[in-house]
């Protein structure tokens, strides 16, 4: 099949019943500007409506030419209505010889994972005024500040998913209350990313999470990509160093604090604008008369990054030691569980984590309840179990010695980025890139790679 003219003479033979499609057809939009996707094995041209989604053309694009169920029930709380705006972009459906799901994926172990997602959805599971503004206490406003910060940014991520209220509504509207007035960011920013990485976590140029604009190269992929392909932007050889000194306390009041105000401009969203502006607004009002406004700046500051330590520390513990690497087309449980991993269950770990010390269920179920993850857990474990799917849990001082073992990964990664790039340096001197290119280059340093091995 090509393109839409394409597609609408094919209806239109059919004298107004729909085409049947096998998954090679399908599979063949995926590009910009012509792209398809399968949900319940129904067929829908998503070209055009990507750019009004509501959620982003991005997270739709990733799921072109593949069945896209489980990620449409995952972040629809209606899906009456949503249905009801999918039936123009409906052209067919597969033929009755294809199989639900596409690129050999285990079907028993997804329809179990529906039969389940089913089943749990069925048990519907004032202190500086008093105090004055001196050392000690203004330290202790920066730690009550910095954990109401953080509270609210699990509070705000609840209100996001709309896994608070029955009417999605009340969701969205919080959801820009705390996340605009208490916290002075962006809801459709918030949104924008965080929807990509529940699609598609630790996927390389697919979850904006591991997207780290070039500064790290991370999982076991990259590094010998990025060596292959000479990338310099940074000295990698070098990122054990620097990691913990611009990653965890640079996040939030640098890069996110950056890319927030530069996303509400650019995009034209105001009204994320004037929520965001209430924030420095009230903050500036409260503190400038205890502090002056140097002060209240440099307190903003400390605030902001504390609160991005904790944030890393939480959410990368559950996902950077994890698997990362390209697409690989997996089942939607299968995909989660190799980029996700649990943090034992006790109530510091509940109040400390937002409740996503249960990360592999709020990955699976991203609507559900924080309150209900537990009691899903038995059962997501048994699923896999029965599959043989490595489901891991750890406790938090190993989650957190695993983020500090990972520096030392990236610590290992260094003679290898080196080695590789010497490597590739010397085939290029020897052979030249015009006679080969880069992919056979890639193909002829696989083999001197593989031999390359360490602790």
């Amino acid at each position: 099949m090509g393109g839409g003219g394409q597609q609408t003479d094919r209806i239109a033979d059919t004298n107004g019943r729909f085409g049947t499609y096998t998954w090679e057809e399908v599979q063949k939009h995926t590009k910009s500007g012509d792209q398809w996707i399968v949900v319940e094995r129904k067929v829908y041209n998503v070209s055009q409506w990507v750019k009004r989604h509501p959620g982003g053309l991005r997270i739709i694009g990733h799921y072109a030419g593949e069945d896209a169920t489980d990620a449409f029930n995952a972040f629809h709380p209606n899906l009456q209505l949503v249905r009801k705006y999918m039936k123009p972009l409906l052209i067919g459906e597969l033929e009755a010889s294809e199989p639900s799901q596409d690129r050999q994926k285990n079907g028993a172990l997804v329809e179990d994972f529906r039969a389940l997602r089913e089943r749990l959805e069925a048990i519907a599971l004032m202190m500086v005024w008093y105090f004055g503004t001196g050392w000690i206490n203004t330290a202790i406003v920066a730690v009550i500040l910095a954990t109401a910060q953080s509270q609210a940014g699990w509070l705000q991520h609840d209100f996001g998913h709309l896994s608070v209220f029955k009417n999605s509504r009340w969701d969205h509207l919080l959801h820009k209350f705390v996340i605009g007035y208490l916290k002075g960011a962006s809801a459709c920013w918030w949104n924008h990313r965080h929807f990509q990485h529940h699609a598609k976590p630790n996927i390389l140029k697919k979850d904006p999470d591991v997207n780290l604009l070039n500064a790290f190269v991370v999982g076991k992929v990259q590094p010998v990509e990025y060596g292959i392909k000479k990338i310099k932007n940074l000295p990698y050889n070098h990122q054990h160093k620097y990691f913990f000194f611009i990653g965890p306390p640079l996040l939030i009041p640098v890069y996110f604090q950056f890319q927030i105000f530069h996303n509400m401009i650019a995009h034209g969203l105001w009204v994320d604008l004037v929520w965001c502006i209430s924030y420095y607004v009230r903050y500036f009002l409260c503190y400038t008369q205890f502090y002056g406004v140097l002060w209240a700046v440099l307190l903003f500051n400390i605030v902001r990054f504390m609160e991005s330590h904790w944030f890393v520390w939480v959410t990368q513990m559950s996902h950077i030691p994890m698997d990362i690497d390209y697409e690989k087309h997996q089942d939607w449980l299968s995909m989660q569980l190799v980029a996700t991993c649990n943090i034992e269950q006790s109530y510091f770990n509940d109040w400390f984590s937002g409740h996503l010390n249960f990360q592999i269920e709020h990955h699976l179920f991203p609507m559900m309840p924080r309150h209900n993850y537990w009691r899903a857990a038995p059962r997501v474990r048994a699923l896999c179990d029965k599959y043989g799917v490595k489901y891991q849990e750890k406790s938090l001082y190993e989650a957190f010695a695993d983020i500090v073992r990972y520096d030392a990964h990236l610590k290992s990664l260094a003679p290898k980025y080196s080695y590789v790039t010497t490597l590739t340096n010397n085939f290029i001197i020897c052979c030249g890139w015009g006679q080969f290119g880069p992919d056979s280059v890639f193909r002829q340093l696989e083999i001197q790679v593989n031999l390359f091995t360490f602790s």
